[in-house]
């Protein structure tokens, strides 16, 4: 009986412990990033406060990886971390959803959207503005709308399936 009730005490005191583990640590403000942190996420300074932990940290895991990206690939995070920057929380959720969307595909059809997608890309600048419905005017951060048309972030308005003339 003093067996079967000291592994039960003992049992229970384990049992407290895995419990009682620390919350996972909460992810640094702006001014705790490295600077080297910093630079890497300078696009995101302004939203860093308002990010939710697991952003946040998805971020800082890019950030680790930056260093041993080939320049090409520095240069193409760097770029889209401004365009995702610009963008309102209404696009970034929207963005979100799409990228959701897409990835609930079956792989023939992303195959598809892509071939689609790099065969939009390739055409002149004009043609996708024509394409999209979008006037020649100069971007604007933050608008209602989206501001390019050659970035996947912005949307199927950008895209050649969206169906539009």
């Amino acid at each position: 009986m003093a067996k079967a009730l000291l592994a039960v005490a003992l049992w229970f005191c384990i049992s407290l412990a895995a419990f009682a583990a620390p919350p996972p640590k909460k992810p640094p403000t702006w001014a705790e990033l490295t600077s080297e942190q910093r630079q890497t996420l300078a696009p995101l300074e302004s939203d860093w406060g308002n990010l939710e932990p697991a952003r946040k940290r998805k971020w800082l895991g890019i950030a680790k990886r930056y260093p041993k990206m080939k320049p090409d690939e520095q240069v193409r995070v760097q770029r889209r971390m401004q365009a995702w920057a610009n963008l309102s929380p209404k696009e970034r959720q929207a963005a979100r959803d799409r990228y959701k969307k897409i990835e609930k595909l079956p792989p023939d059809k992303k195959r598809s959207l892509k071939r689609k997608w790099e065969e939009y890309n390739r055409l002149p600048e004009q043609e996708r503005r024509k394409l999209s419905g979008k006037q020649s005017r100069p971007p604007t951060a933050r608008s209602g709308s989206a501001s390019t048309t050659s970035d996947p972030i912005r949307g199927p308005a950008a895209s050649p399936s969206a169906g539009k003339p």
